[in-house]
């Protein structure tokens, strides 16, 4: 399985940015799918989930902010990120129901900065 992170980028204290994770095969829609990140000198941390069946949960930092989504049609799962933060910088990468289910990808850098 190979897993691509897209959308990161430069973005300004509470702006927004969506993030979308593809995998080779249409193999998400049928996986929990969930976002990860990891900044700069610090370990990678869970962010958000959604299962097969939809069902969302996120880590407590991003609870109100974030909101993970998935269109199985394209087989891509979703991240739109709102209220950004300067602490939300960081490599944000997708993996399946476990952090490293998959190998991982290459991941998609957020940076929030005036």
């Amino acid at each position: 399985v190979q897993l691509v992170e897209s959308g990161g980028g430069l973005a300004q204290p509470g702006g927004s940015l969506r993030l979308s994770c593809a995998a080779s095969g249409d193999i998400l829609s049928i996986h929990d799918v969930g976002w990860f990140r990891q900044a700069p000198g610090k370990q990678r941390e869970w962010v958000a989930t959604i299962t097969s069946g939809a069902t969302t949960t996120y880590a407590n930092f991003v609870k109100g902010r974030f909101i993970i989504s998935r269109d199985n049609a394209k087989d891509t799962v979703y991240l739109q990120m709102n209220s950004l933060k300067s602490e939300d910088t960081a490599v944000y990468y997708c993996n399946g129901p476990g952090s490293g289910y998959w190998d991982w990808g290459q991941g998609t850098q957020v940076t929030v900065a005036s």
